[in-house]
Formats: structure tokens, sequence, C-alpha cells
């Protein structure tokens, strides 16, 4: 079977490595972007089969990354990482086409029940 690539995005290293660790060990390969503009040219590169992406960050947001994402490719699998209390976030993510949100702090089984959500 063919290994499965995820782009992780966030602009906090430690969750980039964090995420990663957690997917690595589970055979997943794993793509980093750290902002929006390099989750969009990295997605365009790299074809991930998933994206988790954080909502906060500079340079260019999760939200605006997302739908920049989905006009290149409308069946792009998305799942928004975001911090407690970013609910009207939620809701305009939601209809930008994202598929599943993860509150962090996380369990890793929530990252790995989520991927299997959006790889289906």
């Amino acid at each position: 079977m063919m290994q499965q690539k995820i782009l992780i995005v966030d602009d906090a290293k430690f969750m980039r490595v964090r995420c990663a660790r957690i997917l690595v060990e589970r055979g997943y390969s794993v793509v980093e972007a750290e902002n929006g503009i390099q989750a969009i040219e990295k997605y365009q590169n790299e074809a991930p089969d998933a994206v988790l992406m954080d909502i906060s960050m500079p340079e260019m947001d999760g939200l605006n990354a997302l739908r920049a994402i989905r006009e290149l490719d409308p069946a792009a699998r998305v799942a928004m990482l975001t911090a407690m209390g970013q609910q009207n976030v939620v809701i305009e993510a939601i209809k930008a086409g994202a598929r599943d949100f993860i509150v962090k702090p996380f369990e890793p089984d929530r990252i790995l029940k989520s991927l299997s959500k959006l790889l289906m």
C-alpha cells in the first residue's frame, strides 16, 4: 500500500513536531509548512492525501489558506486545528470546506481519528 502523505500546517514548530511524530510512528509520510502561503505552495508541489491546518498563523491564516487550497483542489481533505473558543471561525471554516476540527491541546488518538475520517 502506498504511504499516505499528510501536510501539517502550524506556525508553532513544537506542534508540527508533535503531530509529525504521531503520524510517522503510524506509517504516514509528513510534509510541514509554517503558514498559509507555504501551505498552498506545499499542497501544489506535494499533493498530500490530507491536510491538518492551524487556524491562527502569521502571513496567511488557515481560513484563507483553506479557501485557496479548495480552489486548487475542490476535493482537498482538510481538518482544522483550533484553540478553544474559536467557534465563529469553526463555522466559517466549515463553510469554506473544512471536513473536521481538532481542538488543541489534543490527544494523539484525536488526530488519528480525524485522519481516518478524512482519508475514507
